[in-house]
């Protein structure tokens, strides 16, 4: 079916959904969206909708009527979650989307955006990795199933886009963090657990501190306060069959990131790397080309955001996620 859309700003006034409104993510686009005016938000906990309950889901969907959405619910993890437990991120997510995406489309949902994330391209991609690489090689093996969840996900919006005509995008953000981040031994991804890691040893005086891997592998991280900016922006200013990568253009190795957080908590100690540790993907620095051509660029630099990062962890880590 033909799409004749043309981006424009979303009614401040029409129901907006935001799935998984408590998460990293979640919130910091319903912090966003109540900055930007927008009267009409709907949030529910997962205690309140569990989005692997279809016939849940499907009954939101018919008492509430949203007319747009953002579906950034997921489990998430890092890397030692993910390895542990890829039925549970496979299973988990598939189920979550489908619910979401079927039961906006049966409701008539206009304007749609899906959140991925970077993991979906090849764990050898060429860098920085456009959005054209999707699809070219092979994953990640120790997150390849998070990966196939979400890669599902992008190919449902974009069959609902050939076969319904509706306007629905998906966003690729690359590696987030900030405010409301998880900072817990177990579920962490690197840039919280690095936080928390070295805060401690500051806190007990610890002589070193040792970290998974080598340090060498270089990664991309996003505040998530522009994240949600970008996703905003893309709302009312794109459409089209491809997912956007959502970035800052920029990497770091593991081992400069540490040395930040480092700094920034005040700790002197060593430094250490436990080399027995997987490293993960070697490299994954996003091409945002696309995104940068909508108008989009981000605000909050690497240093900044952490720092603020780690006062925000400070005044909450009695209430954080460890």
């Amino acid at each position: 079916m033909q799409n004749n859309f043309v981006p424009k700003e979303l009614d401040r006034t029409a129901p907006l959904y935001v799935a998984g409104h408590r998460g990293l993510v979640g919130s910091a686009i319903w912090r966003q969206l109540e900055a930007k005016g927008f009267e009409n938000l709907l949030g529910r906990s997962s205690s309140e909708l569990d989005l692997r309950d279809r016939e849940a889901v499907f009954r939101f969907f018919a008492d509430e009527e949203p007319r747009n959405v953002v579906l950034a619910a997921a489990k998430v993890g890092g890397i030692m979650a993910n390895n542990t437990y890829p039925v549970d991120f496979l299973s988990e997510n598939l189920r979550i989307q489908v619910n979401v995406l079927d039961a906006a489309l049966e409701h008539g949902v206009e304007r749609l955006l899906f959140l991925g994330s970077s993991c979906i391209y090849p764990k050898l991609a060429a860098q920085p990795i456009k959005e054209e690489y999707l699809l070219t090689g092979h994953l990640e093996p120790t997150n390849d199933a998070y990966a196939i969840a979400k890669i599902a996900g992008i190919l449902q919006v974009q069959a609902v886009r050939r076969q319904y005509g509706l306007p629905w995008i998906s966003a690729m953000p690359t590696n987030l963090y900030g405010q409301g981040d998880n900072f817990s031994l177990q579920g962490s991804h690197v840039l919280p657990a690095l936080i928390r890691r070295y805060d401690e040893a500051r806190r007990d005086g610890a002589e070193s501190v040792t970290n998974w891997g080598t340090g060498s592998p270089r990664r991309e991280f996003l505040h998530v306060n522009d994240m949600a900016s970008a996703c905003l922006h893309l709302l009312e200013n794109y459409d089209g069959p491809d997912q956007v990568n959502v970035g800052t253009g920029q990497d770091s190795t593991i081992e400069e990131i540490a040395r930040i957080v480092a700094e920034e908590v005040g700790y002197t100690g060593r430094i250490e790397w436990d080399t027995s540790k997987p490293d993960g993907t070697p490299r994954k620095l996003l091409d945002t080309t696309k995104l940068r051509g909508t108008g989009w660029e981000p605000s909050i630099g690497l240093r900044e955001g952490i720092a603020s990062t780690i006062a925000w962890y400070r005044r909450h880590v009695d209430v954080v996620r460890r």
